[in-house]
């Protein structure tokens, strides 16, 4: 045999070795598997309704004078999915003084307001200044699909003083309600 042959021969031989070992050497078991997961968040819904379960809440109170009083009744819906924390109410009003005659005396201070949680019978709010009921825990722990009916108190006091510098007066109350989510667990 040649030189040429030989050469030959061996480069294939060679080659087929290499490929073998190759091919052997990627043959393996393998295994897969596949998992199908969900992941979804839950919702906060606070739902605000009236006596009549109307979802008009507005307390509106005319033509007052000292020692008059109206009960409102104020119902708190969780429509969520996920227990409420708490509901924390916040107010802000404005004061239109009719007659400029109020010498910085907020008639604010003369309106007050008692909440009552109607299910324990227990005040939450005792006859306070609308001027002081800023950032109020009205309920803890409210859970989905719950309500709880709260019953609001306002009067204007009597303090037994010339109070007529708050005659014509008026005040936009605006109360805002706002729902936490419960702290976040293992689950």
């Amino acid at each position: 045999m040649s030189i040429k042959k030989k050469l030959g021969m061996g480069v294939l031989s060679a080659t087929l070795g290499i490929s073998l070992i190759g091919g052997g050497t990627f043959a393996y078991f393998s295994d897969t598997e596949e998992t199908n997961n969900t992941f979804a968040a839950g919702t906060l819904d606070l739902n605000l309704k009236s006596t009549d379960d109307s979802e008009e809440v507005n307390v509106n109170i005319d033509n007052m004078k000292p020692g008059d009083w109206k009960v409102h009744q104020i119902r708190l819906y969780n429509d969520g999915s996920l227990n409420f924390k708490d509901v924390v109410m916040s107010s802000s009003y404005e004061v239109t003084d009719d007659k400029g005659d109020n010498d910085g005396e907020d008639f604010a201070d003369h309106l007050h307001v008692n909440i009552l949680d109607t299910a324990t019978n227990t005040n939450i709010v005792s006859w306070t200044p609308l001027s002081e009921i800023d950032d109020t825990v009205l309920t803890e722990n409210l859970e989905a699909g719950a309500r709880q009916i709260l019953r609001f108190d306002f009067k204007f006091i009597d303090n037994g003083e010339d109070q007529n510098k708050f005659q014509g007066d008026a005040i936009d109350l605006n109360l805002t309600f706002e729902a936490s989510q419960e702290d976040g667990s293992l689950r």
